[in-house]
This record gives structure tokens, C-alpha cells and sequence, in this order.
């Protein structure tokens, strides 16, 4: 336990620079890549200036094209890694006096032990499983907006529903429709959006995806566990990243991979991401997509 926190880590059984990420070693990606059969690519990223403004005050981006003599080229003057579809690595959340993932306390050297240039090399190839959470709420009448808490037993329930395992090594998308209802909505009522569906934050939900070997969980909203939450439960990002070293994909694109699983019956596929190689990065654009 980390101690008056109440959140249970597993920096005793887990000494890796990338935290669960490692559950991914060369047969999963081979049984990832054995799902490919369509041959249909799906990229899970929105446009980098999806969100005007971006979300929790963040800078946006500041695109210039410069031209010399026959040439253009981009140049990116202001660009937080996290202002769209996003990749939180395992640097960004601290378990507050107790440090990041492994205990370490110190911010510039956990930017060097376990920052997201770890990840970007080697890269992201898996299986990844999606959970339709948004086609549940439809049939309930929930709108993205309500602030409902999946637990980890409905979870269990959808992965049941759609006749697909959570195993080691897998990424698990959870589709809750949010951005694409918010991208819909004007400013005036973007502004007023303060909720929003996703994961419960409690212990059984850390443990469920401990308990599979999850590499890595993503969604479709601000930050994969619900808001606006409780003070009670506590932080899922806590319980995640700090805790288990698990890195969580936010805001991706999951309208038309959902919609191509409904129709298929199949919710597996070959997940691929590959983050900047950003030294001592703490997060990194998604840059993921889904094969069929």
C-alpha cells in the first residue's frame, strides 16, 4: 500500500522502464498481427486542434508554414503533446510523497527512468480489445454527459456480451461516444459539459485490469475514468500510472472502429501506437490506429 493513499502498487513485482507495457513481448504482437484479416485500417486520432480551446486550460497548438525558396515546411511554435488524442506516460502522475511509478520521487529523474522515449522505442503492437460501453448506454438512455461509472463488473459483463476475453499483453479501448457527441456541440454548450462517462476509479477496477495483464487502457473521453468522480473512490490515474505503471490513452477516435466491430461481430484487432521519442517526455500524441 502506498501508505495513507489506500492504493495498492506493484513496484516490487514490476521493474520496468515501461510498467505494464512490458506484458507485451514478441508473441503478443505476433497474435496481435494474426487478427489482421479485412485488411482495414482504422486511425484512433483526432485532428491535433480538435479541441478550441483544448481541455483543462492547455495551449493550443501554433501551426506556421514556412516557405524558402521552393520549400515549405511545418513548424509547430506552440504544442502540448496532450491537447488532443493522447498517450499519458508514465511520468505524468505522481502518487503525491510518494513518488512516481517505482517510488521515485524526483521529477527530472523519473523523466529519465521511465519517460515516454521508453516507449516510443520500442513502440505499441498488440492485441487490443474494445468494449462498446456507448451501445450499453444507448439502450439505457444514457447520454455521455451523465457522469455514469462503468465498474469493473460491467466490464466483465460487456467483454461476456460480446463473446470477447480480456488477455496479458492486451490494450482495452473503452467506447463511451463522448468526443464525437462534444466535437458535435457548439461552444456555448461545450462550456457548460462538466461530466462525462467512464471507468469507476475504485480498487476493483485497478485490480480487474491488473488481475488480466492489461498493457495498456484507453477511452474515447478526457481521462478514462469518469468525472466528475468521488473524493471517496479516489483517482483511477493514481491507481494507474503512478501505482501500477499502467499508461492510459485519452480522447482517441473510436466512432467508426466501433461502428465496423458492430457490424462485424468481432471486437479484436491488431493495436498499434507510436509515440514521439520525445526525451524525458511525460505524454505523447496517441499517433494509434486498429487493424481488422
Amino acid at each position: 500500500m502506498l501508505g495513507d493513499l489506500g492504493v495498492r502498487h506493484a513496484w516490487s513485482v514490476l521493474d520496468s522502464e515501461i510498467g505494464t507495457l512490458s506484458f507485451i513481448d514478441s508473441d503478443k504482437t505476433a497474435e496481435g498481427a494474426r487478427l489482421v484479416r479485412e485488411g482495414r485500417a482504422f486511425s484512433l486520432n483526432l485532428a491535433i486542434d480538435a479541441f478550441d480551446p483544448p481541455l483543462f486550460g492547455r495551449s493550443p497548438v501554433r501551426h506556421v508554414v514556412e516557405v524558402q525558396g521552393n520549400e515549405a515546411q511545418d513548424v509547430l511554435e506552440a504544442f502540448n503533446p496532450q491537447a488532443s488524442s493522447q498517450l499519458d506516460g508514465l511520468a505524468h502522475v505522481r502518487a503525491r510523497e510518494h513518488g512516481f511509478f517505482g517510488g521515485r520521487t524526483d521529477l527530472e529523474a523519473a523523466r529519465e527512468q521511465i519517460g515516454i522515449h521508453h516507449v516510443a522505442a520500442r513502440g505499441i503492437a498488440t492485441r487490443g480489445v474494445l468494449l462498446d460501453l456507448a451501445g450499453h448506454d444507448e439502450v439505457d438512455k444514457v447520454t455521455p454527459f451523465d457522469g455514469r461509472m462503468y465498474d469493473a463488473g460491467l466490464l466483465a459483463e460487456i467483454a461476456r456480451e460480446q463473446g470477447v476475453d480480456v488477455r496479458a499483453g492486451d490494450v482495452v479501448l473503452i467506447h463511451t461516444g463522448w468526443t464525437a457527441h462534444f466535437l458535435r456541440t457548439d461552444a456555448e454548450e461545450r462550456a457548460a459539459k462538466r461530466a462525462w462517462n467512464g471507468l469507476r476509479a475504485d480498487e476493483a477496477m485497478a485490480q480487474w485490469l491488473w488481475d488480466r495483464r492489461v498493457a495498456a487502457v484507453g477511452a474515447d473521453n478526457p481521462a478514462v475514468e469518469a468525472a466528475p468522480g468521488s473524493r471517496d473512490i479516489g483517482s483511477l490515474h493514481r491507481r494507474l500510472i503512478p501505482a501500477l505503471g499502467m499508461s492510459m490513452f485519452e480522447l482517441l477516435d473510436l466512432e467508426a472502429l466501433a461502428a465496423a466491430c458492430r457490424v462485424s461481430g468481432r471486437w479484436e484487432f491488431f493495436f498499434v501506437s507510436v509515440p514521439l521519442r520525445i526525451a524525458g517526455g511525460v505524454s505523447s500524441p496517441a499517433n494509434a490506429m486498429a487493424i481488422l
